[in-house]
């Protein structure tokens, strides 16, 4: 499994639940379609955490590169159903930064457990 991992803060914090609404939406909408294998939102709780991360943590799963790079090619015609519900997501969000990770060790690595 490979997890893109987005950290943001908010424009308006008064926000967080429509925010929270959007990214429902927006990514329910790339799982229902079999872009993304599944999705987490998180918030920072009590403040704790690295200053440069954002308050909110988004987490979406893929199965593989391919599937994730299906999923970027269909946000990235910024058109129809997918820009009618990304819109609202990144219309809300500032200081973003993102990470890409996979599940370790890889399954087809030599030595790796059950491998």
């Amino acid at each position: 499994m490979n997890y893109y991992t987005m950290w943001c803060n908010l424009k308006d914090s008064k926000r967080d639940l429509e925010f929270a609404s959007a990214v429902r939406a927006y990514l329910g909408h790339l799982q229902s379609q079999d872009l993304i294998e599944g999705w987490s939102l998180t918030r920072r709780k009590f403040g704790f955490g690295p200053g440069g991360l954002g308050e909110f943590c988004i987490v979406v799963m893929v199965r593989d590169l391919a599937q994730f790079d299906r999923a970027f090619g269909h946000v990235a015609t910024r058109t129809g159903e997918v820009e009618r519900l990304h819109a609202p997501v990144y219309s809300m969000v500032t200081d973003f930064t993102s990470a890409l990770y996979r599940d370790f060790p890889d399954p087809q690595r030599a030595g790796a457990a059950g491998g």
